[in-house]
């Protein structure tokens, strides 16, 4: 995949999204949840021959809702299910924002 493919693929799941976090803006707030942030926080490339044979990038993307959704859950499930993606989710409850944080973290082959 390449990081554009990335992103198209978090698009499908037709809730608003950005990389990392919404930059405030007054002209332009935050969405209201539910919405995605995704990032790669490290990579975990192969390396061979003394350079990174593989780009490895670890691949988190947060869902934030308001309300435990279930159904929300199981779109962004979905989507990354149709690009065969194995995944480990975790949740969280944010109590200064009151929202559920589902994590889904997974690796993706980077080509370009």
């Amino acid at each position: 995949m390449t990081t554009k493919e990335v992103a198209d693929m978090i698009a499908e799941t037709g809730l608003p999204y950005a990389y990392y976090q919404f930059d405030p803006d007054p002209n332009n707030p935050p969405p209201d949840p539910p919405f995605i942030c995704f990032y790669y926080p490290y990579d975990n490339d192969v390396k061979a021959d003394d350079i990174n044979y593989a780009r490895i990038n670890h691949l988190i993307v947060e869902l934030y809702t308001d309300n435990k959704d279930f159904t929300v859950e199981g779109t962004v499930e979905a989507v990354l299910l149709s690009y065969a993606l194995p995944f480990r989710k975790t949740e969280a409850y944010v109590d200064t924002e009151k929202m559920y944080q589902i994590t889904y973290e997974m690796e993706v082959v980077i080509n370009g």
